[in-house]
């Protein structure tokens, strides 16, 4: 295992298999990742809102990548672990005209700055929010030619948003290209489901990461295995299915039958018992509303109702 380290810098806001790996890694090995703001270090302390408003919005996302992985090939999956997490001591939120599930009632511009205190912010009084931090982009580069905006995610990760993903927590990618091509950001110090003003509490974020490859097990999109049970209001270790789409009820449903997949793959329930047990113990929720037209829905059950398992059998590489 090799350890490397990768500054933010130079970051992009597209996903583009062309683009030219920063750096190359073997599977095992961990990275040190310098995260910059999803602003791409734009928005500093005690900016006004006017000049938040005059900001580069091609440069949202600013993401740190791609990385190489030795030996990644279509139809592996990558396996990220999140080893650790750290902020910076501020970050921000916002309120865009246009964008938000509310943008018809909140119209009006609006920037709030965050100071965050270790595992905590008193910043919006009387209001102690934890601090729970994750990349919200983690992303392989898509299966397609061309250059595409970060704003949507989808079955290659990106935008997911999903505040599982701290540390503690891994997530499993289906790979596209060789090399897989991973890359992320947009920290978030903390974030509620939904994501409903358009922002979690958007900061830079420097993460310890560790990747591994599973060689020919391909899966359909995103799977979290998440580590949240020590922290403040959080939901139990789980296995969590992440779906997106433009059509809610559809990505659900999608959602909710990987799951079923799942759970009939990898504990030998029967596709009726597996829905069942979906039906009586399983968190379906919305994680992100705000990227339209594409939604994050998360459906998650807790490791505790089931025999322990990995989820594959050995780190293959």
């Amino acid at each position: 295992m090799t350890e490397h380290i990768l500054a933010a810098n130079p970051t992009h806001s597209v996903w583009d298999r062309s683009l030219a790996p920063r750096l190359r890694i073997a599977p095992g090995d961990e990275v040190q990742i310098e995260c910059v703001d999803a602003s791409g270090a734009q928005v500093r302390p005690g900016m006004t809102v006017n000049e938040f408003l005059t900001i580069d919005r091609t440069r949202v996302h600013a993401l740190t990548g791609p990385i190489w992985i030795e030996g990644a090939e279509p139809g592996d999956v990558l396996e990220i672990d999140v080893l650790s997490t750290r902020h910076s001591g501020w970050g921000w939120s916002s309120v865009i005209e246009g964008l938000g599930f509310l943008k018809d009632r909140f119209r009006d511009p609006y920037l709030f700055h965050w100071n965050l205190d270790g595992e905590s912010t008193s910043s919006l009084a009387p209001a102690v929010v934890p601090l729970r931090p994750f990349l919200g982009v983690m992303g392989v580069a898509r299966a397609e030619d061309g250059s595409f905006r970060t704003r949507p995610p989808g079955p290659f990760g990106g935008n997911l948003d999903v505040r599982e993903l701290c540390a503690g927590s891994c997530l499993y990618l289906p790979v596209y290209n060789p090399g897989a091509l991973f890359s992320c950001g947009d920290g978030h110090a903390a974030q509620g489901d939904g994501e409903v003003c358009i922002n979690g509490i958007e900061c830079p974020l420097d993460v310890t990461l560790r990747f591994h490859l599973h060689k020919r097990q391909p899966i359909a999109g995103p799977i979290i295995e998440s580590s949240l049970s020590a922290a403040p209001d959080s939901p139990p270790d789980s296995w969590v299915i992440v779906e997106t789409g433009s059509d809610l009820t559809a990505a659900a449903r999608a959602a909710t039958g990987r799951m079923i997949d799942l759970l009939a793959g990898r504990w030998g329930f029967s596709e009726v018992h597996a829905y069942i047990l979906c039906s009586v113990a399983m968190r379906l929720r919305l994680s992100q509303v705000v990227n339209e037209p594409i939604h994050t829905i998360s459906a998650a059950i807790a490791k505790q109702i089931l025999p322990d398992r990995q989820l594959f059998p050995a780190h293959a590489h």
